[in-house]
């Protein structure tokens, strides 16, 4: 089986879980004999291609006739969303961005669009023309390529997925990771919107990565519930390494690592750090992730008084990422909402004991984690407390942790996956 697969980021260029998940699927598929063309808009020449064949967007030569094209063309339309949304910004940092943003629009003329698009592979002020770009290389790649079903994962390629479905005929599986509820709460932008509830609609399947995730899919995008399957995240140990260095202070180290946003909830973060930090100074707090609210959360740790005991160490990856998790006691992801999380279970594969959300899809595969509601401040701080002050349910977190943690592989994930493959297959040929 050979799958066209559509994806924003993979390793090492990634910006969160979504990118670490699709590399891991991706060689879960391989050890089970599927081919993968994987398409992101731009690569750089460093990741890992072991398990993909890895295509540029930008290095696609679209100059392909419109004629032959023409029923993508038709409905292109819906595509050219007037919007300037860059995922994460508060509004201050968005007003700014919008005051230095060139408009570019997506050129075609005689029946031909233009040889190569460029992209710049970030989330950047001109996302939505990068995502329609993108769907006209999935056009020109579908008329060439040779497939049996189109993977589409998160909103940015869903276009994509539809363009490579009308071309092929080809049966297209879209992955939900996050939906715009997750992202904005109920602000959400109504143009990602449209982009996620059209793909899920055009789409022979929709995977989730949890059963919340499924919830939300079913109750607020209208999908018929026989539709949505939930495939589980897991985690990847061939990058696991033993490692032994100082780590430079005395005190426990309790760590947040994340986006810094509301999604993740780090205000709650800091409010508990706050609380425990009044009943014990043998503690730091250490916030690693960059996004919208990381200024409103540095001054809101100065204006508690607790700076000494706080760091902010800002976006960290690879090797950084496993170091930070070695030098932690303690793991806290007090997700607002969360459609999984693989955070903790890299956490737990570095023997870290962890506290989780309940609003979080990765609780619904989690026994041995410590679950509280994210805005329950008082519950967090006392966990937290408790896992620094008490070996014996530090200790007993860490072993049952590891042991379950080794069991959520992706190479089962992907067995789920090649299911709903099959699946889209055999309605297809039926």
């Amino acid at each position: 089986m050979r799958v066209l697969m559509f994806g924003w980021e993979f390793p090492p260029h990634i910006t969160g879980g979504l990118g670490t998940a699709c590399f891991g699927l991706t060689r879960g598929l391989t050890k089970q004999k599927v081919d993968v063309i994987f398409v992101v808009p731009k690569a750089y020449g460093d990741e890992d291609k072991s398990a993909v064949r890895l295509v540029a967007a930008e290095d696609v030569d679209v100059a392909y006739s419109a004629k032959n094209l023409e029923e993508f063309w038709r409905h292109l339309k819906y595509l050219e969303i007037s919007s300037n949304i860059v995922p994460y910004v508060d509004p201050e940092e968005y007003a700014k961005i919008i005051e230095h943003n060139e408009a570019e629009t997506v050129e075609y003329e005689s029946g031909k669009v233009k040889t190569r698009f460029k992209f710049s592979g970030k989330y950047n002020p001109n996302l939505m023309q990068e995502v329609t770009r993108y769907a006209v290389v999935a056009a020109n790649l579908a008329a060439r390529e040779k497939f049996d079903v189109i993977h589409s994962h998160d909103w940015l390629t869903f276009p994509a997925g539809i363009a490579a479905k009308m071309v092929s005929g080809k049966p297209l599986v879209v992955h939900v990771h996050a939906t715009e509820f997750d992202r904005s709460g109920e602000n959400i932008n109504q143009a990602v919107f449209d982009v996620e509830q059209r793909g899920m609609m055009v789409a022979d399947k929709v995977i989730t990565v949890s059963n919340y995730t499924r919830n939300i899919v079913i109750t607020r995008y209208g999908i018929p519930e026989d539709k949505v399957v939930t495939v589980h995240n897991a985690v990847d140990f061939s990058d696991e390494q033993d490692m032994e260095f100082e780590r430079g202070v005395s005190e426990q180290i309790v760590t947040f690592l994340g986006r810094v946003t509301f999604q993740k909830g780090p205000d709650y973060f800091v409010e508990a750090a706050n609380k425990v930090l009044k009943r014990t100074h043998n503690v730091r707090f250490v916030m690693a992730g960059s996004g919208d609210m990381l200024n409103r959360m540095i001054r809101r740790v100065a204006q508690l008084g607790i700076a000494h005991k706080f760091h902010f160490t800002g976006f960290l990856k690879g090797p950084d990422v496993n170091r930070m998790f070695h030098l932690s006691d303690v793991y806290v992801m007090p997700s607002v909402s969360e459609p999984f999380g693989i955070s903790p279970l890299e956490a737990m594969r570095s023997s870290v004991p962890v506290i989780i959300s309940k609003q979080s899809g990765v609780s619904e595969v989690l026994k041995y984690a410590i679950k509280v509601d994210f805005w329950d401040i008082d519950a967090l701080a006392d966990s937290i407390y408790g896992l620094l002050n008490y070996n014996a349910l530090s200790t007993f977190f860490i072993r049952h942790g590891q042991e379950e943690v080794n069991s959520l592989k992706w190479d089962n994930a992907a067995s789920k996956v090649i299911e709903a493959y099959q699946d889209v297959l055999s309605r297809k040929n039926s």
